[in-house]
């Protein structure tokens, strides 16, 4: 039945207002001749939809190197001219590309935040006598290439803008964006406008693509290397789709190197950039993909200019003008190594012992510094790291960088004290966090991108007695699942867990500390069942893995969607399977079991130390245990053994002094111990070599793998459960029905020379 209008909220009419209003707009632009014909009704209708006092549309010519009003509110200045830089606001989305909400332009902290050169630029202001109070500036884009600005100024109804009228504002940019993409002859995609004149066919451009990613050379060079296409048709093309005007290697322009004698050749060259000329108040940059925001944004941190212009280029000529020739840039040479970059900035501090040092003329926009923490977050990947630790040391004495690799700690580089707080400062700014609180704990992440693939880290900062301490929590996003068969089960185990999860429902639990690559497991374990048959909801934080065929939500507890509601909220979505992140507290468990009982599979995560004690924390949660035992299907209980090197491990004899304390270590039951030396026979051990070798870092280890422990939730295991016996009776149960225990497991792979005894001490007590 159709709600009536009284019966509805005032949030909801207001949100119908918006649609109605909104939609007129998109109506009366789109049938426009030209966008310029029917500004003077929309300017109307979009201050009435936003209840602002004034707007500006800016546009930005595809030769120009600012943005120039198109259309304004007032007749007091004739012409609005601005350029892409950060002083000003309007001026700054053109720069970056990112939408702003300024609550009070006055407020300088406010801005300082979003951008620390960030200015309202009073003089507009002052020669129009209007008092500009608050604003919403969203960049106008077609696809991902800048056309203008629209800017609103000063909501009438409130003190400030909301959060909903960013949103419209973005939704009137877009509209606009496609608009004026028909006026500026934008295209689609860099190579449409070949692809129109008939210069070249889908399948030649996808062969040329496919060449492209093989050999390293761009997609403009192979176009007119290949297939013979003038520069100047590349050149149209490449201009018409980024709005920035084409620019072709000349011998005669000279790379000013009194701006980049501070930058390192090798960082321009893999970034793709150059500065070709500049004066007091411009510089203008060649790049090969002006629609990159991180890179225009980190050019602007490194050069520090007043304004910018930008021009499109091929990278092999950008190459050229750095001073190499049209090869590709070869990854072993992309960048400076971390001890020359260490070495660079040692080579800036003064070796004079009565030199009192200090770090207050150095800032986080350094070269070196740039480089340094790109640096450390290209080796994090490379090296499998988990988290990067940044620790500052007392007074004079250099910052340590450490990095957690297959579980542990592995001192990187120091870094000289007087560079370290920029170095934070540094990765403060890449994680939008406050760089100038250094008082309190701060939480943000990084989004990167290294060969291809998606990066994300968790930043945290903490003050301590020597300063501000980082950690960086590398997530690789988009990861892909592994392979079931991968996860090192023993036989017993993968043929049990291969039966529990065929099971239409009920529960199934996987536990263990952070860091037991609980998330791994369960993933391969999905993608073991993922088939077209079956739907299957994931709630994760964060979502590290990607897999197709799940829809997969990321929580966000800030704004209350916490696992218990993506729970509820995925009850309602037809599901056949549920993985929800953890059941961390008494609702979302609760709303777990009552999931498994009517009809659902649910996995889920738990932090036990075993899994036994699994089902009495649980209980603890005040399940009622005839329901839990109904629903549950098994417990995996697992932690990560670094394993030894495969290149450098060295074979031995145990002797029966060792034999007899893995007997002693294995416990209960005896005679399977002995079951398990005699189906290996001869027994062989392994062990770390002394310094290893290089391919492990001359640790000896290489890799990590899984110890588990299954417990099965059997008729009499549930029997047990339901009367809530205790972790000693759930236990011997289920060790006389085949459970073995993480240690037991664990002694398993050391025999089969795996890891060594040393190694699984550390992960399991005995």
């Amino acid at each position: 039945m159709e709600q009536t209008t009284q019966s509805k909220t005032p949030s909801q009419v207001l949100l119908e207002t918006y649609q109605s209003k909104l939609y007129e707009i998109t109506k009366a632009i789109h049938e426009a001749e030209s966008f310029v014909k029917v500004l003077p009704y929309v300017e109307k209708e979009i201050l009435s939809l936003l209840k602002a006092e004034r707007m500006t549309v800016y546009q930005k010519g595809r030769h120009d190197n600012e943005i120039v009003s198109k259309y304004k509110t007032g007749k007091d200045i004739s012409e609005i001219r601005v350029p892409l830089s950060p002083s000003s606001i309007a001026g700054f989305v053109a720069l970056s590309q990112q939408p702003v909400r300024i609550d009070n332009v006055y407020d300088k902290q406010a801005l300082a935040r979003i951008h620390p050169q960030l200015r309202f630029d009073y003089s507009f202001a002052q020669r129009a006598g209007f008092n500009t109070r608050s604003m919403v500036v969203v960049p106008i884009k077609f696809k991902e290439t800048l056309l203008g600005v629209l800017q609103i100024i000063n909501k009438i109804d409130a003190p400030h803008f909301n959060d909903l009228d960013l949103k419209v504002a973005l939704e009137v940019a877009s509209v606009i964006g496609h608009k004026f993409q028909y006026d500026f002859q934008a295209t689609q995609g860099p190579y449409d406008f070949l692809l129109h004149r008939k210069l070249l066919t889908p399948e030649q451009l996808e062969e040329i693509k496919k060449k492209s990613a093989t050999t390293g050379s761009s997609i403009p060079y192979l176009l007119m290397t290949e297939l013979k296409l003038s520069v100047e048709e590349v050149g149209e093309s490449l201009e018409r789709y980024y709005q920035v005007p084409f620019l072709k290697y000349d011998p005669d322009i000279q790379v000013p190197q009194d701006l980049i004698k501070n930058l390192n050749k090798n960082y321009l060259k893999s970034h793709v950039w150059v500065p070709v000329s500049y004066t007091q108040d411009r510089v203008t940059i060649l790049l090969d993909d002006p629609n990159n925001f991180n890179r225009i944004m980190e050019i602007q941190q490194v050069l520090n200019a007043r304004s910018y212009e930008f021009r499109v280029g091929i990278k092999e000529d950008i190459l050229r003008f750095l001073g190499e020739g049209v090869a590709s840039v070869q990854e072993t040479g992309s960048e400076a190594n971390l001890n020359e970059l260490i070495g660079k900035l040692e080579s800036e501090i003064s070796t004079d012992d009565d030199t009192e040092l200090s770090d207050a003329a150095i800032n986080e926009n350094e070269a070196a510094v740039v480089q340094l923490v790109n640096r450390l977050i290209i080796d994090a990947t490379k090296l499998n790291a988990s988290d990067i630790h940044i620790e500052p040391s007392k007074g004079k004495d250099p910052a340590i960088v450490r990095m957690r690799i297959d579980g542990e700690c592995r001192e990187i580089l120091k870094i000289p004290a007087t560079h370290i707080r920029a170095v934070i400062a540094r990765i403060k700014i890449m994680s939008r966090l406050d760089i100038a609180e250094r008082r309190k704990p701060q939480d943000g992440k990084i989004g990167a991108k290294f060969q291809g693939k998606n990066i994300e880290l968790r930043v945290a900062t903490i003050p301590t007695v020597h300063g501000e301490s980082a950690v960086l929590r590398v997530l690789a996003a988009g990861e892909k699942a592994l392979p079931f068969d991968k996860l090192n089960f023993t036989e017993r185990n993968e043929r049990e867990v291969k039966r529990l999860i065929a099971h239409p429902h009920g529960i199934f639990l996987v536990v263990g500390p952070t860091g037991s690559g609980k998330t791994t497991t369960l993933h391969a374990i999905l993608g073991h069942i993922n088939s077209p048959g079956v739907k299957i909801w994931t709630a994760e934080d964060p979502v590290e893995i990607t897999q197709p065929g799940l829809q997969q939500v990321q929580v966000q507890p800030g704004i209350g969607f916490d696992f218990a509601a993506a729970l509820r909220a995925f009850l309602r979505a037809d599901p056949d399977i549920i993985l929800i992140g953890e059941m961390r507290d008494k609702e979302t468990s609760h709303i777990g079991v009552e999931a498994s009982l009517t009809g659902h599979l649910v996995f889920s995560t738990l932090h036990t130390n075993s899994a036994p004690e699994t089902v009495t924390r649980l209980l603890g949660l005040e399940l009622d245990p005839m329901d839990f035992a109904d629903a549950l299907l098994g417990v995996l209980a697992q932690r990560l053994l670094r394993t030894l090197c495969p290149d450098c491990k060295q074979p031995y004899t145990p002797t029966p002094e060792e034999i007899d304390q893995l007997r002693h270590m294995y416990g209960q039951p005896r005679e399977r111990f002995e079951e398990m030396l005699a189906s290996l026979g001869q027994i062989t051990m392994y062990k770390a070599k002394e310094g290893g070798c290089d391919r492990c870092g001359k640790s000896g280890y290489r890799g990590r793998t899984g110890i588990h422990e299954l417990l099965v939730a059997t008729p009499d295991m549930k029997k047990l459960i339901a009367r809530n016996a205790t972790i000693a009776e759930i236990r011997d149960r289920a060790i006389k029905e085949g459970m073995t225990t993480l240690m037991q497991d664990g002694i398993w792979k050391v025999l089969k020379g795996q890891s060594d005894l040393y190694q699984l001490r550390k992960v399991v007590a005995e």
